[in-house]
């Protein structure tokens, strides 16, 4: 069901209580080394602000333990947004109380107030009903433009609509757009490309799309547990031995579907000067890793995405941290890049960091925010925090 955006709402006056996806990698020193999803954010708040609302915005960063750390306080963030917004951005050290509440209830058309790490309480994953009632006596409206975090039911994705009218920002319509389109409504041919370490983190979007899509390419890590399945011999490379007979399955139920690689970059260590060659499958050197795709797969890839109207891509096709072992996912993304006239989806995560370590983000379709939303929307689950929002009647 389509869902209200913030579109559907007239803001004049009116406090957005926005839940943002500002978890953002940071350097030692607290520094901002990669700011896209706050740029990402950046179309629903000016919208806002035009149209005459206040925002409050929320968000979590990071992993703490337990309670309040400054290692992953909010504060660097909501400086570094007031730069980018162009306007004072103000901060308060809690995430729900009086203080919290004293601000937001101040704030006038235009202000922006960024409170602080949702997960500094810890009520926040356990979707609390009482901070979910907390939170919403800091706006009027709900908007979750978080995408990225849409896949947990937590205080501030989804209980807080249970006290606000929810709607969605124009990030999360963007996803839900890019993504239900291609799996809905795809252009074919659509091909699906699946990296990545591990097997059983696919395997239930292997299932739905092999329902949906005329192929599905695997490379990375997990294409060594297939290729296990099929008797050849992977060296010391990355198994999941409890997943083989799985993939055992998968591989008979899409026989005309599945295409894995033909050859791979084989190392004698796992490290970015370790000795390496391009091998056949079925030649790896016995104590040796596979740790990419080889330049025959990349053609071989090259051949089945020719032509393809929609392609959704998840997971690098080696370990494309390495310079030695990230030709094959640079391969891929240009590929994707020049595909002309195609419709095509990065599901967020490391392949989206590839891509813009490639400098081809700008020629992708979408490239998503959230890895593990975009997992599970692929896997053909409602998120928690899209499910919460209005539906558009």
């Amino acid at each position: 069901m389509p869902k209200q955006t913030i579109r559907d709402i007239n803001w004049q006056g009116k406090r957005a209580l926005v839940r943002v996806d500002f978890n953002v990698p940071q350097d030692e020193n607290g520094v901002i080394t990669d700011d896209a999803r706050i740029q990402a954010a950046l179309p629903t708040l000016n919208y806002l602000l035009e149209k005459g609302a206040s925002l409050v915005l929320m968000s979590h960063l990071g992993r703490p333990k337990g309670g309040p750390d400054p290692k992953y306080s909010m504060r660097p963030i909501a400086e570094h947004l007031g730069t980018l917004l162009g306007r004072p951005v103000q901060f308060v050290g809690e995430v729900v109380g009086s203080e919290a509440e004293a601000v937001a209830r101040a704030l006038q058309p235009g202000d922006v107030l960024v409170i602080e790490n949702t997960r500094f309480d810890s009520r926040e994953t356990k979707n609390n009903p009482e901070m979910a009632a907390q939170l919403a006596k800091l706006g009027d409206v709900f908007v979750n433009d978080a995408f990225g975090s849409a896949h947990r039911a937590h205080a501030s994705t989804a209980g807080v609509t249970d006290y606000l009218p929810g709607v969605a920002g124009f990030l999360m319509q963007k996803e839900l757009d890019y993504l239900g389109g291609a799996l809905d409504n795809p252009q074919r041919p659509f091909v699906a490309i699946l990296g990545g370490a591990k097997v059983s983190d696919k395997i239930a979007v292997i299932e739905n799309l092999l329902t949906k899509v005329d192929a599905i390419l695997i490379g990375g890590g997990m294409a060594n547990t297939f290729l296990a399945a099929q008797g050849y011999a992977t060296g010391k490379s990355l198994i999941e031995e409890e997943a083989i007979d799985t993939a055992r399955k998968l591989l008979a139920k899409g026989e005309d579907c599945i295409h894995l690689p033909v050859d791979l970059v084989a190392a004698d260590a796992f490290a970015a000067d370790a000795a390496h060659k391009t091998v056949a499958v079925d030649a790896i050197p016995e104590g040796w890793i596979a740790l990419d795709i080889g330049p025959a797969t990349i053609a071989h890839f090259a051949n089945r995405l020719a032509g393809a109207k929609t392609v959704i891509w998840n997971g690098p096709m080696g370990v494309f941290e390495m310079p030695a072992f990230a030709a094959g996912t640079v391969a891929i993304a240009e590929i994707l890049a020049s595909l002309p006239n195609a419709v095509t989806v990065i599901g967020g995560g490391d392949s989206a960091a590839a891509v813009r370590q490639a400098g081809l983000d700008g020629k992708i379709s979408h490239v998503s925010t959230g890895g593990g939303a975009s997992l599970e929307f692929l896997e053909g689950q409602v998120l928690p925090g899209v499910a919460v929002l209005a539906d558009l009647k």
